[in-house]
């Protein structure tokens, strides 16, 4: 499977049940971006996470759109050049996510 190839909602939806926390944000019916809020105990962590976040999407040359608010953590991804959501974001997701169990555990 072509990494940067739209994928579409159904193929979205039965992919985000293997990933907890996050969505699709869709636009009529087209999926457009995952999204996932992620809490910690404190802003030091959080910003922990956004760090080693950036190291990751650096390594993979994807990066999200993101706000951090104190101990909040907010995520969008998608595959711009493409105009929706691809393999390539859900292995980003799930990547993200790894990070964030290790970082909470």
């Amino acid at each position: 499977m072509n990494q940067r190839q739209p994928l579409s909602q159904g193929q979205v939806l039965e992919l985000l049940e293997e990933l907890p926390g996050w969505s699709l944000s869709e636009e009529s019916g087209k999926p457009v971006c995952l999204s996932a809020e992620y809490v910690f105990k404190d802003f030091k962590q959080a910003f922990t996470f956004m760090t080693a976040v950036a190291f990751l999407s650096e390594q993979m040359n994807h990066h999200p759109e993101w706000e951090n608010s104190f101990k909040k953590v907010k995520i969008h991804i998608s595959t711009h050049d493409v105009g929706g959501v691809t393999a390539l974001d859900l292995e980003w997701a799930r990547s993200t996510h790894e990070i964030y169990e290790k970082l909470s555990s």
